[in-house]
This record gives C-alpha cells, sequence and structure tokens, in this order.
C-alpha cells in the first residue's frame, strides 16, 4: 500500500497534468467540442488553422492528463471527454473557493454596517 506522501505526490502530478493540459486554448475548444458528442480527430481539427499532427499532439496532451480517452478503428481515431479528472480540479478549487467567500461575506457584512451608519447613499438633484 502506498503511502500517504506518495499517494499525495500522485496526486499532485495528476493536477499538475491537467492543469497544464487546461492551461492552452486549443486544447480547451477540443474539450469544448466533445462536451457536445464524440468525434474523430479528423472533425476535432476541421476549425484550427493546424496541421492533424498539431492537433494530434494536443489530444495527446489532453489524454495523457486522462481528459479524453481515444478509442482505434483501423485508421480512424474517435475521441471522448472523460470528465473525472476535472473532480479533481473542482476539489482543489473548492478549498479556495471557501476562502473567497468568507472575504466576500465579510465585504458584504462591511458595505451592509456602513450604508446603516451613514444612511442610505444620497440621490442626485433629480433622483437619479
Amino acid at each position: 500500500m502506498p503511502s500517504t506522501g506518495a499517494r499525495r505526490a500522485a496526486s499532485d502530478e495528476r493536477l499538475d497534468a491537467v492543469f497544464r493540459a487546461l492551461s492552452d486554448r486549443t486544447r480547451r475548444a477540443l474539450l469544448e467540442r466533445l462536451a457536445v458528442r464524440p468525434a474523430m480527430v479528423t472533425e476535432l481539427a476541421l476549425p484550427f488553422a493546424m496541421s492533424l499532427p498539431a492537433v494530434s499532439r494536443h489530444i495527446r496532451v489532453l489524454e495523457t492528463a486522462g481528459l479524453i480517452e481515444r478509442s482505434v478503428d483501423g485508421r480512424i481515431h474517435h475521441c471522448s471527454l472523460a470528465p473525472a479528472p476535472l473532480q479533481i480540479v473542482e476539489a482543489w478549487l473548492s478549498r479556495y473557493r471557501r476562502f473567497w467567500q468568507e472575504k466576500l461575506d465579510s465585504l458584504a457584512r462591511f458595505v451592509e454596517s456602513d450604508e446603516d451608519a451613514c444612511g442610505a447613499p444620497e440621490r442626485g438633484k433629480h433622483g437619479r
């Protein structure tokens, strides 16, 4: 059984791979298309002004990160979205969501107490 440190390192490496894959706008666009429906590599490459090998390299990065699954039928490669790694990102981001929510709640309390102390902000001459 791997130690907690080894599991943590593996989890960090997986998160790094997912963020690396998501860091490129072409790869994010590919994921968006696959979120709609599975597609062949040639279909995925159509809207991009790059060669098929270049698109294949992007797909390989997404595949390595576990964000897509590829199946091969002869010479045709089919890709589909594999969203599980996005759950890892969501879990990581949720820690920071709590931080920002606390900050925003604190700001809201401050603004409300300031309005209570000063009264409602005055409007211009014509109520604007």
